[in-house]
């Protein structure tokens, strides 16, 4: 986690959606929509690396796509501002200024055997985006990839092999090198290290944050697994049913979280420490994640929270709001509630065991 963020906002993301049509019957007609992101708000400041967490299906990885404008947001606003300086809207962009934000904006995905072509070299893979946008081709493009694998950890001789002689952690360098090759600013990692073994895990985070402060690069960190969030991320974005329910930093969120939804999460995160087992109220998520398609109304969490007032909390919704602390909550009690959450379990130097 690095020590000083700067204050710069880089993305700013307004009351952004997201929706896909629900297709039924023989001729797929259209009976409804599923809403993936409805009504986000975000902000990413240059520099920090702002953790996304939530349940699989919550809209995690939908919400990264949209910000790297794989897809186009349904409604909403996602302000981007330029190495320039210049602020763009992003939803809006298409042609050349939609490539030259792409170019500043990379993904890293989450399979490193899926994402890679097994018929390219690691030439092609990683200087295609070299190629695609003219930036450098022949020798010049050689250089740049075997500079660039040099920073990932790989050997600039393996340029020629395939990616059937790599392990999965070899291949995600490949990755990370892939997304790094244009100089991105920004880089959204999806489940970036979820696939992996836990010793390749450690070393793939430590990658991470050496190639953040060399490059100086923003991260957004999708991710599901909280002990990882925990070390990489400065700040921790809390993802329900395709909306945000706490912000804040990391350090606070965890060791005092101010959603019922929240402290679920971190109920669920093992305790290494024998001695902590068993410790303080563990709240842990009842039922099952409700059809996105048709999301309970008022508070979304409210199906599934054990402090839930019916009378309220079934029939409004909450707005996210702004606590002490550079914090915001969408819950109705949140300054009510004394929510449990977990002490740090390891230094901050110290690689965590997920």
């Amino acid at each position: 986690m690095t020590e000083s963020v700067p204050a710069a906002p880089l993305l700013t993301v307004n009351d952004l959606s997201m929706a896909f049509p629900i297709r039924r019957g023989v001729f797929k007609r259209t009976v409804g929509q599923l809403r993936a992101v409805d009504g986000v708000d975000l902000t990413i400041t240059e520099g920090e690396t702002l953790g996304l967490v939530g349940e699989s299906g919550c809209g995690k990885t939908t919400l990264g796509r949209c910000i790297v404008r794989s897809y186009r947001p349904t409604s909403g606003r996602m302000q981007y501002r330029t190495a320039a300086g210049s602020s763009v809207e992003v939803a809006e962009l298409s042609g050349e200024p939609l490539r030259d934000y792409q170019r500043e904006v990379r993904l890293i995905f989450q399979d490193p055997f899926s994402s890679l072509n097994p018929r390219m070299t690691l030439r092609d893979l990683v200087g295609e985006p070299l190629r695609t946008h003219k930036i450098a081709t022949g020798s010049e493009l050689d250089d740049r990839v075997a500079e660039m694998l040099r920073k990932v950890g790989l050997r600039p001789d393996y340029l020629r092999r395939y990616p059937h002689a790599f392990s999965g952690g070899e291949r995600q360098r490949v990755n990370i090198a892939r997304a790094l090759i244009l100089q991105p600013r920004l880089v959204i990692a999806d489940e970036a290290v979820s696939a992996l073994d836990v010793s390749v895990r450690a070393q793939i985070l430590n990658l991470l944050r050496d190639l953040q402060e060399e490059f100086r690069l923003t991260y957004l960190f999708i991710s599901h697994d909280l002990s990882v969030v925990e070390y990489l991320c400065d700040r921790t974005a809390v993802m329900y049913l395709g909306r945000i329910v706490e912000q804040g930093p990391t350090r606070e969120l965890f060791r005092a979280p101010r959603h019922p939804y929240t402290e679920a999460l971190l109920g669920s995160v093992p305790r290494p420490d024998p001695d902590l087992r068993g410790q303080g109220r563990r709240k842990h998520l009842a039922e099952d994640l409700p059809d996105p398609g048709h999301p309970p109304s008022g508070c979304r969490f409210h199906t599934r929270c054990p402090y839930r007032r019916p009378q309220r909390c079934a029939d409004e919704s909450p707005e996210l709001g702004a606590t002490p602390g550079d914090r915001t909550v969408a819950c109705h009690f949140a300054d009510q509630l004394e929510l449990t959450g977990i002490a740090p379990h390891h230094p901050e130097e110290e690689v965590p065991v997920p």
